[in-house]
């Protein structure tokens, strides 16, 4: 399975380029599967940063982060 940020939030901020959901550029979206995982990685470090600039954040409650209160409930938290 290759590791992606995807959160299935994929509108792209006009401003900055960087999607909404994940940060990726329209281009690193569309070579994703392509490249190598130190390639993928290297991305994924600066993603953070990149999302700090977005204007608007993503309205609804994303898959990740669904996930990860169904895991706290199923884990008594």
């Amino acid at each position: 399975m290759i590791e992606t940020p995807c959160i299935l939030v994929c509108s792209v901020d006009d401003k900055t380029g960087y999607c909404f959901g994940c940060g990726r550029t329209r281009d690193e979206i569309g070579r994703w599967i392509g490249m190598s995982p130190a390639e993928r990685r290297q991305i994924m470090d600066v993603l953070p940063a990149r999302l700090e600039t977005v204007e608007r954040r993503p309205r609804r409650e994303t898959r990740r982060a669904r996930l990860a209160r169904e895991r706290g409930a199923a884990d008594g938290g």
